[in-house]
């Protein structure tokens, strides 16, 4: 399991189904990873929300770099 940083709570708050239009899933994936206690959340009162930077953190935690293969060799 990879471990995120802290991430403070500043900018805008999104909600789980921003969260999932932004991610381009359904707001069951969100949810798990809240559950999960994968990404930062934040609790007000009842309602979960989660930081945009939180959120642009777990996408770029999850980025794979291409493999280059040097110039002169064959595939």
């Amino acid at each position: 399991m990879t471990s995120m940083r802290k991430t403070r709570a500043t900018g805008r708050l999104l909600t789980v189904a921003q969260a999932a239009e932004r991610l381009n899933t359904s707001e069951r994936y969100p949810r798990r990873l809240i559950e999960e206690r994968r990404i930062t959340f934040v609790k007000i009162g009842r309602h979960v929300r989660i930081p945009e930077t939180a959120l642009d953190e777990f996408i770029a935690s999850g980025v794979v770099e291409p493999v280059r293969l040097r110039a002169g060799r064959a595939a």
